[in-house]
């Protein structure tokens, strides 16, 4: 059985919280990429859990095909990127909720496909607070409610170290979803929070996320300085 020596002196890992409002895509995925490369130099350091939503933007992985795209990309008013994470493209929008952890899995477990899972777990739970059952789909990524995809999720990973993340829909304008096959999955809807509850408290879903984060991954958090890069 493989075992780490942190976990056997019985402390858990430190991860830095940046508990962040909104802030534009460009800038946030700039610095993902300072903070895994911080921790890929000192792989000691803490963790770190970064919190925000993004203004309407769509944002295509590594190998994801333009086809699941309803307008032309190169005469678009859309704001759009294509990034280093997995998975097709996705929408982000405010009353979203973005989790981008930077976490280095030679502390949890070295197994992408464990990490993916942990993901769904978080959101799994924090749905439950809600009186929602959350859903995993043999084959897919994610987290469903009542066959309606509530969170998507797509990683990045070098030298074991994680970016990019998971995206709750808490209470966003839908609509967005409407110029693109999200996901690449075509006989599935898109849904939110909202939907089955109404009066939904972003703020207070925002703290269950960073809660039972901690808790999915054994880890305390630390209140963090100011986001900058």
């Amino acid at each position: 059985m493989l075992t780490y020596p942190e976990k056997l002196a019985g402390s858990k890992r430190k991860c830095s919280l940046y508990n962040c409002g909104t802030i534009d895509y460009q800038t946030a995925w700039i610095w993902q990429k300072s903070l895994q490369k911080e921790r890929t130099i000192d792989p000691d350091r803490a963790d770190a859990l970064v919190i925000l939503e993004h203004p309407p933007v769509y944002t295509l992985g590594t190998d994801a095909s333009l086809e699941y795209l309803k307008f032309d990309h190169l005469q678009t008013e859309y704001e759009l990127y294509r990034v280093e994470r997995g998975g097709e493209v996705t929408y982000h929008c405010p009353g979203q909720i973005i989790a981008y952890p930077i976490l280095n899995l030679r502390y949890y477990q070295q197994d992408l496909h464990w990490y993916l899972r942990q993901l769904e777990e978080v959101v799994i739970r924090v749905l439950a607070l809600h009186n929602l059952a959350g859903e995993r789909i043999e084959g897919l990524t994610g987290v469903w409610v009542e066959d309606r995809k509530i969170a998507a999720i797509g990683i990045k990973v070098s030298r074991w170290i994680t970016m990019h993340g998971f995206a709750l829909n808490v209470c966003p304008d839908l609509s967005g979803f409407e110029q693109i096959v999200p996901c690449g999955i075509a006989d599935r809807s898109v849904g939110s929070m909202a939907e089955f509850i109404p009066n939904i408290n972003p703020y207070l879903v925002r703290q269950q996320i960073i809660h039972v984060f901690g808790e999915v991954f054994g880890i305390e958090m630390l209140e963090s300085e100011e986001f900058q890069i």
